[in-house]
């Protein structure tokens, strides 16, 4: 189940099944704490927190950062897309992150309303001062997500705008991307790689390109079990599961096809690239937080 404040257009984990902007305890945070201790063996980089749709939806987002930092000292990042960042509780509960990355999709509230589809009780004017009032006191990193998309906001009047608005923010990276895996409705289409490297210019400070970057991949061996862990967050290509878990090109392709052989995996096609997606996934009945 997708659980979101938005029903963004261009979502890799296609439809929101659940929108809503009440926080609740999705799931116990010490469950998400030893799941973290399980795989620190790997020794990741950083700690992402994202989930299956907007992780400040958790009211407990804030014990499971903590309780990730008395395990260890790797950086904890958390992905969200910022539209909560306006309440003083999410913003609370972010403040001991390492790395908080919000996005700003859009320029003004007609664009927020056809490129984010939020939840009727957000206001675009509210997420972007949230944005800014947690930049003024978020002691951590802000990494601010630019998604641009072809014929909508990927065109340089847009692009402006936006970059006006990001520089409002003043986040400390700034980093564009573009629907570059399957999104959520059809009529989403990539903005061109050379077009995103032009606009970065316009920002301030200058953005990066962050569409189809990828480690090279190492050689661990990955189970079944990590590769579906994996795209249950989102499709990806042979290429990203080799970079995402750390494991040669090969290994990856191997076990996809056995994934897929076995109907564990589905295979799309979007704009030429192949990408690979969890055939059935299992609807969580999280237990909502009354307090």
């Amino acid at each position: 189940m997708k659980t979101c404040t938005y029903d963004c257009v261009y979502c890799q984990l296609g439809r929101t099944t659940r929108k809503t902007v009440r926080r609740q305890r999705w799931v116990d945070p010490s469950d998400v704490v030893a799941q973290v201790r399980a795989r620190l063996e790997s020794e990741p980089d950083v700690i992402a927190l994202a989930g299956s749709g907007e992780p400040t939806l958790h009211a407990g987002i804030g014990d499971v950062i903590a309780g990730i930092k008395r395990l260890t000292d790797v950086p904890v990042a958390v992905i969200t897309n910022g539209s909560l960042l306006s309440r003083p509780a999410v913003r609370r509960g972010l403040a001991d992150a390492d790395i908080v990355l919000p996005s700003l999709d859009a320029p003004d509230d007609s664009l927020f309303q056809l490129v984010n589809r939020p939840h009727r009780a957000l206001r675009f004017d509210d997420v972007v001062d949230g944005m800014t009032a947690f930049r003024k006191s978020y002691r951590g990193q802000v990494w601010l997500e630019v998604m641009l998309l072809a014929g909508v906001t990927g065109i340089a009047a847009e692009v402006e705008r936006l970059a006006e608005l990001a520089a409002r923010i003043a986040p400390d990276r700034i980093q564009l991307n573009t629907a570059v895996r399957p999104p959520a409705e059809s009529f989403v289409a990539p903005v061109a790689y050379d077009s995103l490297q032009a606009f970065a210019g316009l920002f301030t400070p200058h953005a990066d390109v962050i569409a189809d970057a990828a480690p090279a991949g190492g050689d661990r061996i990955a189970a079944h079990a990590d590769i579906l862990a994996l795209l249950s967050r989102r499709p990806c290509t042979v290429a990203d599961i080799a970079a995402g878990l750390g494991i040669h090109h090969g290994e990856a392709l191997k076990a996809v096809t056995a994934l897929v052989a076995e109907g564990a995996l589905d295979l799309q096609t979007h704009e030429d690239r192949s990408f690979y997606v969890v055939a059935t996934a299992a609807a969580e009945n999280p237990q909502e937080e009354r307090s």
